[in-house]
């Protein structure tokens, strides 16, 4: 198995390779050469298998030679079972025709979780076979900062730098980041957005001395071991489901909604991809209008979704031109200077037949977390409930499944609000608020975020 580029000019290379970087040189993507195909009947058999048991079926088939069968069935079983649920990620159902697929019991209580804790294992074995030292850079816009240094925090030969906009994340989620005691991770509020970070993020992969230099490895949804981890649980909840069914997925960077256009990929059978967006709907104005404009960030309710750059919308574009590299290239390089792309009639075509998009509003949000406390008694967080309420806005029906992506206990601003109860943070957590911070402030501003990380490199 070997990786391209999603712009089509910089050499392929191994599942290692790209597990221990960023952006190929040339600004793309990587992405696999080719999809490898699961028959249906081993998908099937997927209902009744371990979680860990199913990620090993998926992921063995883009490790190559990488990883040994037996390397990569230990990375997997002691990343799960730091998990509080059996199972890992349980389906509740909520109606007829209607389940929460739940992807919050990991260390951090976000789904970022499910794939991290097997990247860390797997790049800590990788950097190991390689030698030297890694460098993790992330920007995050709540929850992929902490569970990167819940991953990383602590390894060695490894330091961890991430980036949050200051003021745009919970406490919770700070809070996670900010107080980790290990000497190898940094944490900065950059004062500007959660793209400005991306972006920042984006140049700082584009230096290549600097990427040698300092070993860097991204970890944010552009590196695709992300993709690939979270797949898998798209498998297991169509096999547990045993139809066809519809996700609905609370979307920001784009990451998690693609991971299901993989498991497609793959050969697993979904009715559609529903996009749900908050306020910040660049996406649902692309798959509506066929204009990919990137508009002002707006703070909402549901922050790790207030986003208005979609990173992986670019992986679906790849596919969408039937893997046009020179097109989208130059696409994507337009979009960098005019923050504006029309979509050519083909590839609007290609993505509407995947997925739907749904907006959202904070009102809409508020209520809808409201609603489902007082049918359910069950509190959700706000990104969840964007989801609900895009899937209760749809006209087409079917077995739905909702990406519940967060404790509500991540959000309890939002989450008493709208409910009227505070939800308890879990026992892991009990003491947060009393632990120290460590974190420093900077400008959105490449050349003073290198050098934070060069000083701290020595």
């Amino acid at each position: 198995m070997r990786y391209i580029s999603t712009r089509g000019n910089s050499p392929p290379r191994s599942f290692a390779e790209i597990l221990l970087s960023g952006l190929a040189p040339d600004g793309g993507l990587y992405m696999p050469e080719t999809w490898p195909q699961i028959a249906a009947q081993e998908i099937a058999g997927f209902a009744n298998s371990p979680y860990t048991a199913v990620a090993h079926a998926i992921v063995k088939r883009f490790v190559g030679d990488s990883f040994s069968e037996s390397e990569l069935r230990a990375d997997i079983d002691a990343a799960y079972k730091l998990f509080d649920a059996p199972g890992v990620v349980p389906l509740q159902q909520i109606a007829p025709d209607q389940w929460l697929l739940e992807l919050f019991h990991g260390p951090t209580l976000a789904f970022k979780d499910i794939a991290m804790q097997l990247i860390g294992r797997l790049s800590a074995r990788a950097l190991a076979k390689r030698g030297g030292r890694a460098t993790i850079l992330a920007a995050t816009s709540g929850d992929t900062g902490s569970a990167a240094i819940a991953a990383f925090g602590g390894l060695a030969n490894v330091e961890v730098f991430v980036l949050h906009p200051k003021g745009r994340v919970s406490d919770v989620q700070r809070r996670q980041m900010t107080t980790s005691p290990h000497a190898n991770v940094h944490n900065i509020a950059v004062e500007g957005t959660f793209d400005d970070a991306q972006a920042v993020v984006k140049d700082l992969f584009a230096e290549i001395d600097f990427v040698e230099r300092a070993g860097l490895v991204a970890v944010n949804s552009i590196n695709f071991a992300r993709i690939l981890a979270q797949s898998v649980y798209y498998f297991v909840a169509a096999a547990k489901l045993g139809l066809p069914p519809t996700f609905v997925v609370p979307t920001g960077n784009f990451g998690d909604v693609f991971a299901g256009e993989a498991a497609m990929r793959m050969g697993l059978q979904i009715e559609k991809l529903v996009v749900a967006t908050n306020e910040n709907d660049i996406v649902a104005r692309a798959l509506h209008t066929g204009l990919y404009s990137r508009g002002e960030v707006r703070q909402t309710l549901s922050p790790s979704m207030d986003i208005q750059v979609a990173s992986n919308f670019e992986r679906a574009l790849f596919e969408a031109s039937a893997r046009n590299s020179a097109w989208l290239g130059n696409a994507m390089a337009q979009f960098a200077k005019t923050r504006s792309l029309v979509l050519p009639p083909v590839v609007l075509s290609n993505l509407r037949a995947r997925y739907e998009a749904i907006r959202v509003s904070d009102e809409e949000t508020l209520q809808t977390i409201a609603d489902f406390y007082k049918s359910q008694r069950v509190l959700i967080d706000p990104h969840t409930a964007v989801a609900l309420a895009a899937s209760r806005k749809r006209e087409q029906g079917g077995w739905t499944a909702i990406l519940s992506t967060a404790h509500p206990a991540k959000f309890p601003a939002a989450v008493s609000k709208a409910a009227g109860i505070s939800p308890p943070l879990p026992p892991r957590l009990a003491d947060l608020y009393e632990r120290a911070e460590r974190v420093s402030v900077l400008p959105v501003d490449k050349a003073s975020i290198r050098r934070f990380i060069e000083d701290r490199l020595g």
